[in-house]
């Protein structure tokens, strides 16, 4: 039982008001985008426009998603977020799954786990990565962006250190009733470990979303650039041919509402996602699947 004295009561506010600063800090610059991107032009230049938009209008909208180039960089995009998620948690959890099993009954786990912890720390570097994937013939291709990262290495010790703490019981009770181990990956380690799988998914599909250096190494086509690229190429390079801009258009466009507008439209598949995964994050899963 919490007795709500007074200097529990000081904390408790404190708390509450330092949680309060963090999540405006985290909130009031992607409103301040929204405000901006759909404001006017002549404000937007101006720095005059804050939290609301001004010269209310949905021009920098209409400009980004009337392109072309832009809707063939969002497919390219969201397919390589899902190729990527996919096969990366695909071989994480294989991979997790057998590196979580004691030396006894896995022989080469040490050897095993130590060359992964060895890829965190060495690499081959750019030159080496750029020239083995052109001698795969993979340049160009969506497998160049997706085959590189299809193990992250600190996501998969995460996964294999949950996997770790699931009781053995469960385990053992699937071995009685005859289950092999895909099995009771299947049936026993995937369910107890959704907080795990949901924690991991996120961090590949965000990698995977706000990549763009390797879209500029290994893509020479601007047509096949993911988002990222995309909109690095735009926005940090300030390239406005890959949009095919009309003469008399760049005269009224605003690149401060251009970029706000492609910046938010970045940023929203991931506001879609993020709250169907977020109640994994706080469940209990393996105490529940203990009680059960």
């Amino acid at each position: 039982m919490y007795y709500k004295t007074n200097g529990y009561k000081v904390f408790s506010a404190f708390n509450y008001i330092l949680l309060m600063i963090i999540c405006l800090s985290c909130v009031l610059p992607l409103v301040h985008i929204l405000a901006v991107s759909f404001s006017a032009s002549a404000p937007a230049n101006s720095n005059l426009v804050g939290l609301w938009p001004m010269g209310f209008n949905f021009d920098a909208y209409s400009k980004t998603l009337n392109n072309a180039n832009f809707h063939n960089a969002l497919l390219v995009g969201l397919e390589r977020t899902i190729l990527g998620t996919l096969i990366g948690m695909l071989l994480i959890t294989l991979a997790s799954y057998a590196l979580s099993k004691d030396s006894k009954n896995f022989n080469s786990r040490p050897f095993y786990v130590w060359f992964f912890l060895f890829t965190m720390l060495f690499s081959g570097g750019i030159v080496p990565s750029y020239m083995l994937i052109r001698e795969l013939h993979l340049m160009n291709t969506i497998w160049a962006l997706v085959l590189p990262l299809a193990i992250n290495v600190f996501n998969m010790v995460l996964m294999m250190n949950f996997f770790r703490a699931v009781p053995k019981e469960l385990e053992e009770a699937a071995h009685i009733d005859g289950a092999g181990h895909f099995r009771t990956l299947i049936s026993i380690y995937l369910p107890v470990s959704m907080p795990s799988i949901a924690t991991i998914s996120l961090f590949t599909m965000v990698m995977h979303w706000n990549s763009w250096f390797d879209g500029l190494l290994y893509i020479s086509d601007y047509r096949k650039y993911p988002l990222s690229t995309f909109l690095q190429t735009i926005i940090v390079q300030q390239d406005f041919n890959k949009i095919n801009p009309d003469i008399n258009e760049l005269k009224n466009i605003s690149q401060r509402t251009v970029k706000s507008a492609q910046i938010f439209i970045g940023t929203l598949p991931i506001l879609l996602v993020y709250p169907f995964l977020q109640r994994y994050f706080v469940k209990g899963i393996i105490l529940g699947a203990v009680k059960e």
